[in-house]
């Protein structure tokens, strides 16, 4: 019995060395796919073998590219799900809040009827970035892997939601999924700040135990 005990626990540290992740994001783990030949599964989650329905996506290619990553509709649900809950408790959006409420900006009127009309990165006038001039607007969060220059919103691809804030910088509003977000572009994959990862990997491990 401790034989077995002693193997068993050697064969978990090789398990645990030999376990893949993506050098841009450590975080994600690389496994092979249990149903489709030359392709992987990339998940949040440790677990062997890996679960379909909770993984980020597929991909064919190591480092995933817009082109070879195809992306799970479950996870998408469960991210904005999370993001929903908890993006307006985020330490860097929340700064982001206070300084668009700082002088030196559009007025809440421009920017609102302003939000979405902008086709790429830009200045804060365009999608009522930083600078509201104590009066209100809309702040975006960004996926990290592309973050903007300070005062510049990034491009739609890298865009997960907006939140509404008043003058005074506080978050007013409901999280509101982009649309237009892509998990994996040509400048990496899903990347979030520590707060909303560590939220995210609970609500996975959450829906694990449910399986």
């Amino acid at each position: 019995m401790l034989t077995t005990r002693l193997f068993s626990a050697r064969q978990l540290c090789r398990l645990s060395r030999g376990l893949s992740t993506l050098s841009s994001n450590p975080s994600i783990k690389v496994f092979p796919h249990p149903e489709t030949p030359n392709a992987y599964l990339l998940s949040y989650l440790d677990t062997t073998p890996p679960n379909p329905a909770l993984a980020i996506g597929s991909t064919t290619t190591v480092p995933p590219t817009p082109k070879s990553f195809q992306g799970n509709p479950r996870f998408l649900s469960i991210l904005n799900d999370v993001l929903a809950q908890h993006a307006a408790s985020d330490p860097g959006l929340k700064s982001q809040a206070q300084a668009f409420a700082s002088p030196g900006g559009f007025s809440f009127i421009q920017a609102r009827s302003q939000r979405g009309s902008g086709t790429g990165a830009g200045g804060a006038s365009a999608e009522g970035g930083a600078g509201g001039a104590g009066v209100g607007g809309w702040v975006h969060l960004s996926d990290a892997r592309n973050p903007p220059d300070f005062g510049r919103i990034a491009w739609p691809e890298d865009i997960l939601g907006s939140v509404e804030v008043d003058g005074k910088g506080e978050i007013i509003g409901n999280f509101q999924p982009s649309g237009t977000y892509r998990i994996v572009t040509n400048q990496g994959i899903l990347g979030l700040s520590p707060f909303l990862q560590e939220k995210l990997i609970a609500r996975l491990r959450e829906e694990e135990k449910k399986s």
